[in-house]
């Protein structure tokens, strides 16, 4: 029941950790905050909204008959939220409406798009080998009929657990390297004044870190039944050892031996019996006649 809980403790963790890699993967909060984007000139209906737009005092377009809100402290520039991702980019729209999204592969900086699909095929692999390790245990929890066979699923589970575990570090590693060479090096119109890590982010962290806990359980529990089979040995060698010691102690003869001359005695009596008083051996040329024909009691 120790080892069932175990295996049921290391595939809860393992599945957990595949369906945060999986949603973090997908998702384009992994980074977030704000950037400033120039206010556009009032025209139209946009005039409702003030805090948007740049106002005129007249209706000719020339930049000095802009007037200017000076009490903000910031009259030509508001701030846009935005979020980012492995896939894509999306910022909030001048006007408040809906999102604008960018695929985030070309707003990276060339030289760097290189190490952010080394990122990507180390998220695929970890996703596959996450889900491979999930399949593993499944089979282990829910199929296997011996410890032997547990143990074979057990130690390959193991395995392609802490090797997903160590590409998912990787992986968020490199992707976090990316990020912050592309807003430093990346198109002027997208980078972010403020940003911080978001929700995604944390829950990729929080994928390795479930991965590196199913790890840990798998070989946990496999060095354990290990150990208890290796126990169990040295138990029983040293009780035959004790008998045995136990034995000469006592001037009595090794067990192979009394299973010899038992089986000898056997024979012997077994002859004598079987001749009757005044026949000889030869009298029983016929098998029929042999006074104890259930010879297999004495096999």
């Amino acid at each position: 029941m120790d080892r069932r809980r175990r295996a049921t403790i290391a595939l809860t963790l393992n599945f957990l950790s595949l369906l945060f890699s999986v949603t973090a993967f997908c998702s384009s909060y992994w980074c977030q905050g704000v950037r400033k984007v120039p206010k556009p000139f009032c025209t139209g209906r946009a005039q409702e909204r003030a805090a948007h737009c740049i106002r005129y005092n007249n209706s000719d377009s020339n930049s000095s008959a802009v007037h200017y809100s000076w009490e903000t402290g910031d009259d030509k520039f508001i701030e846009r939220h935005f979020h980012a991702g492995i896939w894509y980019s999306c910022e909030e729209n001048i006007s408040g409406d809906g999102e604008k999204c960018r695929s985030f592969i070309t707003l990276t900086p060339a030289a760097d798009r290189g190490v952010l699909w080394l990122s990507i095929v180390a998220e695929v692999l970890y996703i596959t080998l996450l889900l491979t390790g999930v399949s593993l245990m499944s089979i282990e929890v829910c199929y296997y009929t011996s410890v032997i066979d547990g143990l074979k699923l057990n130690a390959f589970a193991a395995i392609f657990t802490v090797l997903s575990g160590l590409l998912g570090m990787v992986a968020h590693m490199m992707y976090t390297t990316v990020f912050q060479m592309t807003v430093n090096l990346g198109p002027e119109d997208w980078r972010p004044q403020n940003w911080d890590y978001g929700w995604s982010y944390c829950l990729a962290w929080g994928s390795f870190t479930c991965c590196m806990a199913a790890s840990v359980t798998t070989i946990n529990r496999y060095t354990k039944t290990i150990l208890e089979f290796k126990q169990r040995r040295r138990n029983l060698e040293r009780s035959l050892q004790n008998k045995q010691k136990a034995q000469e102690q006592d001037g009595s003869q090794p067990g192979w031996d009394i299973y010899i001359n038992t089986l000898q005695d056997n024979r012997e009596n077994f002859v004598d019996l079987s001749m009757a008083p005044g026949q000889s051996p030869s009298n029983y040329g016929n098998l029929n006649d042999f006074p104890y024909r259930h010879c297999d009691e004495y096999c």
